[in-house]
Parts: structure tokens; sequence; C-alpha cells
């Protein structure tokens, strides 16, 4: 089955996968509504604050505990990747009435200032991950918010492309640059 149809080109969670699976916000009002919006549309939402993760380890615990992760997770980059290929190909994290997972990690810009090369390397995964699950007709989101309105110019380019801003906060002016 397709992650989406013929008439799902006006749904929200669609134009965010136009330009990967991983979307940058500054906002707290536009990241809200991007909550709110895939909580309508029936996805299950897991909302993680990075500003708590000084270091991967942290990270890997949390995602582990929120994403249903097996006992037998290793705590590392391989297994990260492997595990969140499970859930996008629907195997745990997400529900069978759920439409999609959504990964929202807020203060995304503390973690990179902690810690750059595992908040890169994070999001390269979830991006990866986000692609591998629309074959299966999964959907895999994450929105990484950001106080920093120039986040994008830090990061390297995620599954080959580069993290871009939603569209409501794509021009500079929109986040106050």
């Amino acid at each position: 089955m397709a992650a989406f149809g013929p008439d799902d080109f006006s749904r929200y969670d669609y134009s965010l996968l136009l330009n990967g699976g991983v979307s940058l916000f500054w906002s707290r009002s536009v990241w809200d509504d991007g909550i709110s919006s895939l909580t309508t549309l029936g996805y299950r939402v897991v909302r993680l604050s990075a500003s708590r993760w000084t270091n991967s380890a942290e990270m890997f615990r949390q995602l582990a505990e929120s994403l249903d992760f097996p006992d037998y997770f290793g705590h590392n980059f391989d297994a990260l990747s492997d595990c969140l290929g499970d859930v996008a190909s629907g195997d745990y994290g997400v529900g069978p009435a759920d439409t999609g997972l959504a990964l929202a990690l807020d203060d995304f810009d503390a973690f990179v200032d902690k810690d750059q090369r595992s908040a890169q390397t994070l999001l390269d995964i979830l991006e990866n991950q986000s692609r591998h699950a629309l074959p299966f007709g999964n959907r895999f989101i994450c929105l990484a918010r950001s106080d920093d309105p120039r986040l994008d110019r830090r990061l390297e380019p995620v599954g080959a492309t580069r993290v871009s801003w939603t569209t409501r906060e794509f021009v500079d002016r929109t986040r106050g640059v």
C-alpha cells in the first residue's frame, strides 16, 4: 500500500515529507501547530527534549525507552539504525491504528551545541529510516525545533539533502533573521 494517495497532496504530513523526513522548526507556535496537525491526522507523536541529552548515551536511553526498543538494543548508532529500521517497517514503536510516527525533538540546537557529531548522525539515521518507511506504506517524520534560527547552516546534509525549515518558516525573516 502506498503511503499517500492522489488525494493526499494537501495534507500536512505530505508537505513535511516532500523535502525529506526531517524538518526544522524555530517558532514555538509553528511547532505546536505542526504537532497538533499530526496528532489530528492520527500520528503517534513522541515528544523529547534534546536539551536534556548531555551525551549520546542519554540520547540512546531516552529514544529506546520512548520508542519501545527491545531489551537487546545495543545503545550505539548501528543498533539505533537497526531498531529505527524496525520502527520504520512497523515492527514496534507505532501501533496499527496510528497513521504514522512523528518524533518531535525540542531544543535540538542544545544537543548540537553539546555533541554536534552525535546530533548530526542522529538526523542522518532518522532521515534514512523515514525514507525506508515509505515503501512499506508507513510514515515516519522527525520534527526538530531549535532556538537557533540559523541551525540549518550548522548542520551537514542528511540523507544526501540539507535539512530545511518547514514551509511556514523557510524565509529567513520569518525566523527573525
